[in-house]
């Protein structure tokens, strides 16, 4: 009797210390690493990995509703931004979606944080043994060929049957940061100027774009803006820094007629910064501000530093910068970017919540630039390929994708560049405002790299602007090497 009732209370004792067994269920899976990346061995049992859950969102698609409402011209609610309260409506989880996976995190003894103003991620810290065994994944290093880069992945995990429907996506897991994704977009080699300063060109030159040349092309306006109430954001990544003494320079030279003490405001996050040293001055970024100041006149404008300490994993910044706007009253009117990633590097669950988070920020009333990237059809940077490669946030119907024109030598007309990425997401399809043109496109191509592409995929970029050798002032001691510009 003694013996049996022993049994039956270690029995118990093992029911209340440990979580029950649950069905579980795979719920995303890639067959293999991207290409440059390698595995290189098991990871660290004890190594503690900061995950970030997704929550599914109550009403996404009425959110992509409201925000056609207030995008479209011939719309009845055309401008009639939403509030914050506003969105965050149709993107809170429902209570029992909180409920349920709140419940399982604790019941497997974890500390839960809330990281965006939703609520719809949380974040966990979990050593790499107790990953595997929640999420029945296999957590490996895998290391990055060209650059040393090393990082943990997993190419499968799955979750407790119950929580379809609740968990969207465990984050990072299947996706990978291609250390070369989120370098500047670039277009010629870089040649170091005798002088940090350049002479300005009094016209437009097949070899030297100022910001006279590009008023001029576009017919834009030097009067300077007259509401303090707009505002424009510049986002800055990877240790690029914008230096306010170049931009000084730059106006001084190119824009005559506006105060040469014109600056930007900066805002950080993920432990960013902007020094001043001329040596630490990024050519992306100074090449990003001084055109955005020069020729936006008088439009309040924001440098956004996004330091390495990102919360999002393998977005490097991309959804925290977002977070952060989405938490603000009154985000900027506009948000452009000179970064991107190709879409395959990252996961379909993942790249779909961003391009919600981008719903979230237009249904606001910001306008979100992305520049298409570097490699024509081999994606954001440039390289080889059998099938094209679509690049991320580009594909994404929700934001507005930048490709890059240059002026002919020959006859000075403005043409496509060569090396402006552009195509179709397999990710997200053919959004309505485009489903015409897309038609008449492939229509007009016929077969021409058929089997290529996606012909059903959303087609980018959306407008393409000069992008080529623009004048700048000011370069690093120690420049890249290559001359980063796309527009963006």
């Amino acid at each position: 009797m003694v013996s049996k009732f022993l049994v039956l209370s270690l029995l118990v004792s093992l029911v209340v210390a440990k979580p029950m067994a649950r069905n579980m269920k795979l719920h995303e899976s890639r067959e293999h690493a991207p290409a440059g990346f390698v595995r290189s061995g098991a990871a660290d049992a004890d190594k503690e990995l900061k995950l970030r859950i997704a929550l599914v969102q109550n009403n996404p698609e009425g959110l992509i509703d409201a925000l056609y409402a207030v995008s479209t011209p011939d719309s009845a609610s055309y401008g009639e931004h939403l509030s914050k309260e506003e969105v965050e409506k149709f993107v809170v989880p429902s209570a029992a979606t909180s409920e349920a996976v709140n419940a399982w995190l604790k019941e497997s003894g974890l500390t839960v944080s809330a990281t965006s103003p939703a609520g719809d991620w949380l974040t966990v810290s979990v050593p790499v043994n107790k990953a595997n065994e929640l999420f029945d994944a296999d957590f490996a290093v895998y290391t990055h060929s060209d650059t040393g880069k090393q990082i943990v992945r997993t190419l499968s995990y799955s979750i407790p049957a119950e929580l379809s429907g609740h968990l969207d996506f465990v984050h990072p897991t299947i996706s990978f940061s291609n250390p070369y994704g989120t370098r500047p977009v670039v277009s010629t080699p870089f040649v170091k100027p005798a002088k940090r300063a350049i002479e300005p060109l009094a016209t437009c030159s097949t070899t030297a774009v100022t910001p006279a040349c590009v008023e001029s092309i576009y017919g834009i306006p030097k009067t300077l803006a007259t509401s303090t109430s707009n505002t424009l954001a510049v986002s800055g990544f990877i240790e690029q820094y914008a230096n306010k003494a170049d931009l000084k320079s730059f106006l001084t030279k190119y824009r005559t007629d506006l105060s040469s003490s014109t600056t930007f405001t900066l805002q950080t996050l993920d432990g960013g910064s902007n020094p001043q040293s001329g040596s630490e001055a990024g050519t992306e970024a100074n090449l990003d501000i001084q055109y955005t100041v020069g020729i936006a006149s008088g439009v309040p404008v924001t440098f956004i530093s996004v330091g390495d300490d990102y919360q999002d994993g393998d977005l490097e910044g991309f959804l925290d910068i977002v977070n952060l706007l989405l938490g603000e009253s009154n985000p900027p009117q506009v948000l452009t970017t000179s970064y991107g990633e190709n879409e395959s590097d990252i996961s379909r669950a993942l790249a779909n919540n961003l391009c919600t988070a981008y719903a979230q920020l237009g249904a606001r009333g910001t306008s979100i630039l992305f520049a298409s990237g570097d490699g024509g059809v081999s994606g954001s940077q440039s390289g080889s390929c059998t099938k094209f490669v679509p690049t991320f946030p580009s594909g994404c119907p929700y934001m507005t994708s930048v490709g890059a024109t240059q002026l002919s030598s020959s006859s000075g007309a403005e043409t496509a560049a060569s090396f402006s990425s552009g195509g179709f997401s397999n990710y997200f399809g053919v959004p309505s405002y485009q489903s015409s043109v897309v038609s008449s496109y492939i229509s007009s191509i016929g077969t021409t790299n058929s089997g290529k592409y996606n012909a059903s995929g959303r087609a980018y970029p959306d407008v393409a602007a000069i992008g080529t050798n623009l004048e700048i002032v000011g370069f690093p001691e120690n420049p890249p090497a290559v001359s980063p510009w796309e527009a963006g």
